[in-house]
């Protein structure tokens, strides 16, 4: 397993930064990198029920393991679901990776916001990973300070 890291300076509040990450409009804006059409849903509680999910409904289910808006978000990875909405969090394959970590943090930074994100991964998703944040984030930064 490898933990990923990635930070970017964004000249705008925490607030608004928070609500650029996980607003219903511009989500899939961000994501767009991971999968095109991604889609967020969640109850917004600690040991609750996040998807994480494609255009076609396929992804992962997850579950909030810290919460402090805007500060900090940490998202526990469970298992897959399919498109059909069956979920996998006990296969060999899911086991290997499931209750890996996808953390944002949120630090004020001189009236800006320093925005740094983690995440764990298997190798092979490594690159995946590194295109969807890089590119992802620079989305980010640009929708927080020019909308």
């Amino acid at each position: 397993m490898e933990t990923l890291s990635y930070e970017k300076i964004i000249d705008a509040s925490k607030e608004k930064v928070w609500d650029i990450l996980w607003g219903t409009e511009t989500y899939s804006e961000w994501t767009k990198f991971f999968a095109p059409g991604c889609i967020m849903k969640s109850d917004w509680k600690v040991g609750g029920n996040t998807y994480f999910l494609s255009a076609e409904g396929a992804g992962m289910v997850s579950t909030i393991d810290n919460i402090e808006k805007p500060d900090q978000i940490i998202f526990k990875h469970l298992g897959m679901v399919d498109k059909d909405g069956n979920e996998d969090t006990e296969s060999k394959e899911v086991k290997e990776w499931s209750g890996c970590f996808e953390k944002y943090i949120l630090i004020d930074f001189d009236g800006k916001t320093k925005l740094h994100t983690e995440v764990q991964v298997e190798k092979e998703w490594q690159d995946h990973m590194n295109t969807g944040f890089t590119k992802g984030l620079e989305i980010v930064k640009e929708l927080a300070e020019n909308k």
